[in-house]
């Protein structure tokens, strides 16, 4: 089977930045650590995409540090929860992804600094 994806296609696709619930959703993934990294997945750039769909359900396509991540199993579900408790929010699907591989190219400068990278 061909691959399908454009060259010049991002790996990571576009969130839904313009949506109302955006800014409260990001906050809840904030609000999730990994256990073995004192920064939250979404400053540590874990969280690659947050889709809200117009009935106000949630799709985010997270990664992890590592494949062997020894929360992989448990991590969606903090994410999950953490979001259904948003307010308004019809749904949570979390889907963990490999592509990219993360890096910590994707932390964000806070998370840097905090992490002594700066």
């Amino acid at each position: 089977m061909p691959d399908t994806q454009l060259e010049g296609t991002p790996l990571i696709a576009p969130s839904s930045t313009d949506h109302a619930l955006y800014d409260q959703v990001v906050e809840a993934c904030r609000s999730v650590y990994d256990p073995e990294i004192p920064v939250n997945i979404y400053d540590l750039g874990l969280v690659y995409t947050v889709h809200i769909d117009e009935e106000n359900a949630v799709n985010i396509k997270m990664s992890l540090t590592a494949p062997g991540c020894p929360v992989a199993g448990e991590m969606p579900g903090w994410v999950a929860d953490a979001v259904g408790a948003v307010p308004g929010v019809k749904q949570v699907d979390v889907d963990l992804v490999w592509e990219p591989q993360w890096g910590m190219e994707m932390m964000s400068d806070e998370a840097r600094l905090e992490l002594g990278f700066m």
